[in-house]
This record gives C-alpha cells, sequence and structure tokens, in this order.
C-alpha cells in the first residue's frame, strides 16, 4: 500500500517556530472535534518548548493541557518530542527521572514519543526508548540531520540499523533547520528504506524553501509519513502546509485519504486564531536560504538577535553568523537543535563581544568537552580543549551514569507546593520557573502574560524605578526593569518585563544623577545600585544576564583567572572571573539579581 499518513504540528511545532509557542489550550480546544475527525496519523502536541511555555508565560500546567487534548482528541494519536536524556529541560536527568516522565506522559495520553538527542549519540536515548516500550506505547528513534565532514549519508544509515535494534518502532529524519534538497533526501530515504524494516517519517523545516520538494523526493522513495502544518501556521521556520500536500498527493497512488474541505475549514479556524498573538509572530516569516550556508536554525537567529540589540551590537550579527561555523567545527561538528544550537550561538556570540576568540568560555561548553552531553561527532579542536578544561580527560561512558537517583530528592525540594506526581517532574525540569507557577496556584494568583501591547509612548527621565506597577485604561501591569544598553550611547534601550514577558523602551540622553567626584552609578535588577566598572579589579559581565551563583564574599584573597561569579544569559551558564589578583572589596550582587555590561558587579583591591 502506497497511502502517504501526515502528522499534523499544528498543535506544537508550528505555533512553536512562528508565534514562540505561545498558543493558549483555550484556542486549540474548541478546533479539536474536526482535528480529531480528520484522520491524521498523529497530532503533535506537546514536549519541545511547550513545556517551558506553558509554566513560564501562559501560566498553564501542561500536564492539564495534555489531559484536556486527549479527552478533546479520543480517535487520534498524540505525539510529543522528548529530547532522550535531556527530557524537556536543558541537562540530563537521571535515569528514574526519564522513566517516571515517559510513564506519567504515557499515562496522561502521549502515544508517541518521537526521541533525539543533539549529538546522534544513541546511548543517550536507550532509556527513553526502554520507557515506551514497558509503557506499551510508539518509540520513535529519531535522528538529527546535519551536513559537516564527519556526516553523511552511511553514517545515517549506520544509526538507523542502530534504533531498529534498541527496539524503535519507526525512524524519523528531524531536518530542524531545514538543511535537506531534494536530491540529498531521495538518497538518503532510498538508503534509510533499503536498510531498515519499520517506517522511515520525514520532519522538515520550511526555512529555505525546499521542505515541501523534499518531501515529494522522500514519498517517491519510500518514505509515507510527513509532518506537516496547517496553512495559517507553515512556511517559514514552520513546516509545508498540510492543505497543499493532501493537494498535491490526491488522485495519485500517493493519495492521503484526508478530507480537503474539511482541512481548509480547520485553516481558516487557525487564520483567525494567529490574529490574537501578533505581537509574538517571528522576524523570520518568509524563506532564508542563509541556512544552507550557516545552518542556524531561524528561532535561533531570533534569539541572538535579541542578544545582540542588548549589547547596541545588532549591527555585528553578521560577525556573529560567521564565527557560529567556526565553533561548531571547534566542537566537533554537532547538529545545531536545543541544547546544542544554544551552545555554539552564545559562545559565538561571546568570542565576538570579547573581540578574542575562547576569552569567556560558557559552563555548557565546558561540559560538553567534557563528555557529559555525549560525544562528540567529530574530533574537537584541542586548544579549544585546553583553554576549556585544561589537561581534564573527557569522560568516555554515557554521560547518564554520573547521576544517582533524583526523584526522592525532587519530591523533598519541592515539598507540599506538589501535589501530583506530575508537579514533581515538572520541578525537574524547570526547578525555579515551576516553583513560582505552583506558588502562584496554591494563592489562586496565576497570571497569563497579556496578549496585547501593555503600554506605549512611555518615557523615562533621571533615576528610574526597577519594578512598579502601571495602570493603562482600566488594567493594571506590573513592570519589571530588567536591564538597560550600554550607558555611553545617546539613545540606549531599557529591557523591562510586563507581567513576564519582554519588551523594550528606547531612551533619549540618559543623565547621570551623581556628582562627577563619584563613580557613576546605574540601576539594576532588584533595586540595588552598583558602581560603573572603571577600574582594573571590576569584575564586569559580557551581556546582561541573572546572577546565578556568588562564589566569593567579603575579604576573600583570589588569583587571577578565579571564578568568582555564575551568570546565566540565553539559558547558558559562564562562569565570571576575577581580572586581577587581590582581596575582594565589595561584592554589589548577589543571587538572582539582573545585571548589565559595565557595572562593577565585585570590586577587587
Amino acid at each position: 500500500m502506497s497511502r502517504v499518513y501526515i502528522t499534523d504540528t499544528i498543535l506544537r511545532d508550528a505555533h512553536q517556530s512562528l508565534i514562540a509557542t505561545r498558543m493558549r489550550t483555550e484556542d486549540m480546544l474548541p478546533i479539536c472535534a474536526k482535528l480529531d475527525q480528520a484522520g491524521f496519523w498523529s497530532l503533535e502536541v506537546w514536549g519541545g518548548a511547550t513545556f517551558d511555555a506553558c509554566l513560564r508565560f501562559l501560566k498553564e500546567d501542561p500536564w492539564e493541557r495534555l489531559k484536556k487534548l486527549r479527552a478533546a482528541l479520543p480517535n487520534t494519536r498524540l505525539q510529543m518530542l522528548l529530547r532522550g536524556q535531556n527530557l524537556l529541560g536543558y541537562r540530563h536527568y537521571s535515569d528514574d527521572v526519564v522513566r517516571a516522565f515517559v510513564q506519567r506522559a504515557a499515562a496522561d495520553g502521549i502515544d508517541v514519543f518521537r526521541i533525539f538527542d543533539a549529538l546522534n549519540d544513541t546511548r543517550n536515548l536507550r532509556v527513553s526508548i526502554e520507557s515506551v516500550k514497558a509503557a506499551g506505547k510508539h518509540a520513535q528513534g529519531t535522528m538529527c540531520y546535519t551536513t559537516s565532514p564527519v556526516h553523511s549519508t552511511p553514517k545515517f544509515v549506520e544509526m538507523a540499523r542502530e534504533l531498529q535494534t534498541m527496539g524503535c518502532d519507526s525512524i524519523a529524519i528531524k531536518d530542524m533547520a531545514g538543511l535537506l534538497t531534494p536530491m540529498v533526501t531521495a538518497e538518503l530515504v532510498r538508503h534509510l528504506v533499503n536498510a531498515v524494516k519499520i517506517p522511515v517519517h520525514l520532519h522538515s523545516h520550511a526555512t529555505s524553501g525546499l521542505a515541501s520538494m523534499c518531501q515529494l523526493k522522500a514519498v517517491e522513495n519510500g518514505c509515507r509519513h510527513i509532518d506537516t502544518a496547517i496553512s495559517s501556521f507553515s512556511g517559514g521556520t514552520s513546516h509545508p502546509p498540510t492543505e497543499s500536500m493532501v493537494a498535491a498527493f490526491r488522485g495519485t497512488q500517493y493519495d492521503t485519504g484526508l478530507n480537503l474541505e474539511l482541512l481548509q475549514e480547520i485553516g481558516f479556524y487557525f487564520y483567525d486564531v494567529r490574529k490574537k498573538y501578533q505581537r509574538f509572530e517571528s522576524e523570520y516569516t518568509g524563506i532564508d536560504t542563509r541556512v544552507q550556508i550557516n545552518q542556524i536554525p531561524g528561532g535561533m537567529i531570533s534569539n541572538l538577535a535579541n542578544q545582540l540589540r542588548e549589547q547596541g551590537a545588532l549591527d555585528r550579527m553578521n560577525e556573529v553568523l560567521a564565527e557560529i561555523p567556526q565553533v561548531r567545527e571547534d566542537l566537533g561538528f554537532p547538529p545545531l537543535v536545543t541544547p546544542t544550537s544554544q551552545i555554539v550561538g552564545t559562545q559565538a556570540l561571546l568570542n565576538v563581544l570579547a573581540g578574542a576568540r575562547y576569552k569567556t568560555i560558557t559552563n555548557e561548553v565546558k561540559f560538553y568537552l567534557q563528555g557529559r552531553y555525549g560525544k562528540t561527532p567529530g574530533v574537537v579542536n584541542a586548544i579549544v580543549r585546553q583553554q576549556a578544561i585544561g589537561n581534564e580527560e573527557a569522560i568516555d561512558y554515557r554521560p547518564a551514569d554520573l547521576l544517582k537517583d533524583e526523584m526522592e530528592t525532587l519530591r523533598d525540594d519541592i515539598g507540599a507546593l506538589a501535589t501530583s506526581e506530575e508537579d514533581v517532574l515538572s520541578y525537574a525540569m524547570f526547578p525555579e520557573i515551576t516553583r513560582t507557577f505552583l506558588e502562584q496556584r496554591a494563592t489562586g494568583t496565576l497570571v497569563p502574560e497579556p496578549l496585547e501591547m501593555a503600554h506605549e509612548g512611555t518615557a523615562i527621565r533621571g533615576a528610574t524605578p526597577v519594578e512598579f506597577n502601571v495602570t493603562l485604561h482600566g488594567e493594571t501591569y506590573h513592570i519589571h526593569v530588567t536591564g538597560s544598553g550600554h550607558q555611553e550611547q545617546n539613545r540606549r534601550p531599557f529591557y523591562v518585563s510586563v507581567d513576564g514577558l519582554p519588551e523594550e523602551i528606547i531612551v533619549e540622553t540618559l543623565q547621570e544623577l551623581t556628582p562627577s567626584s563619584e563613580p557613576a552609578k546605574q540601576a539594576a535588577g532588584k533595586g540595588s545600585r552598583r558602581p560603573r566598572a572603571q577600574a582594573p579589579g571590576h569584575v564586569t559581565t559580557s551581556m546582561p544576564g541573572t546572577i546565578v551563583e556568588v562564589l566569593v564574599k567579603l575579604g576573600d584573597t583570589v588569583k587571577a583567572g578565579d571564578p568568582v561569579l555564575v551568570t546565566e544569559a540565553m539559558k547558558m551558564e559562564t562562569e565570571v572571573q576575577a581580572p586581577i589578583a587581590g582581596k575582594v572589596i565589595s561584592v554589589n550582587v548577589r543571587k538572582g539579581d539582573n545585571v548589565n555590561p559595565d557595572e562593577a558587579l565585585i570590586e577587587i583591591g
């Protein structure tokens, strides 16, 4: 039988790609009856960034979303994206957490688990695959497609055979950046179909404008499962349109059997829904063939642009895009997918802003070079490894073998705030965000971010409060200043959050109010005022971020190069080192503070 089966991504990856994962459950449920009638092979509804966005921005319990969708879609397989040993977070979890998570996800409604590892290290997939099979669900082993001197069709075929041996029910090609071209797709799929006995699925993003052609060539060469998105959320960094692919195969041996008129009704519904989320629209909605050169997914470009804008350095984007392939080569050509895309992108940005390569190295790069994410696809740059971890040997075994069971500790840590095993698992994924969510839930103060802009035409002069409420047209919004651009700029941005959502206010010629005989001061997070960094012993950060840990105290003696702070930016942690040897004479930050460049965070004399 030659029928083509469709997995639609409208309830997960489509809106993750185009409106920053902001679609609310209330906008999904009204159309579920029609989605359930459509006859999709599966609907992707969970995983990826949806978990984080639900808790952080929408103030929804992601587990409750899953249960509601399960009830509303009784006749359709529900699918999720799982990052192997990383699950939905950015670190490896112990095996007991992986097993508990998969068991609860299966019990609450997931039928198909698409399981991948950012390095294509199959050791990091084993426990997830075993757990899915133990739950009686469909385990889809996934290979992250990329190109490099160490990636080839024979390598992917070898991985597919291994995934089949591990017990996977199907194989997925995950082309997260839209790198596939039609002829390469034809060759890869032909070899995979001949090499394994289980079905091959193709997931390709439309970033470069080639995905529809790639799907056609894949189908012609034996692939019978493709991922698409309802047309009103298709294209750009999303996927080929469902209706178009159904029309393309209609009346042929590959006919999907789906009702095009019903799909069009669903498309019109989501066309109206998308208007509500206009403020979250991606800047990168059209075709961008640059990905064929730099391999950078659209979402990653958006993150880099935001970070450069905060630095007043958006004009250096091309430098960062040129640096990313070099960092990727230094790190042994990892595929650029979460979390390796963040690891490579943040390090490239730091290299450009610092004006020196690897002057500052993130903790994640250090962990990567220690082997804590898994086996690198290629050989890493020995000089970079030496700079990052010295003579330390990288581990050559499965990283999770280092981890002890965590579930009991997690239950103890979150305590009575957790009213279910699902709450504990949410806490495991995103500890601080989940704790805040559970506290707000317990006190009845959960408030989702607004869909409309909360302010306009705001002006700031002189000293600025860092946290306050603003009432506009009868609605009250919570404003929190989180950072600012460089002080030397005549026009510089102040970064604020409005009910938790980042916004930007341009400030004209902000004058310092302190006497010239005193060090210039600058407002920072949590109401602190810090000296401007001027002396050799002033510890600074290269980009706006949050203090994760203060490693020294007043009076401590440090050597040049000793770590004194850990900061977080772009979901990556970085150790900040002492610029000189001496004694700590002032500590101007504490854990949780938001900090900016040019501030003296610690003073060493």
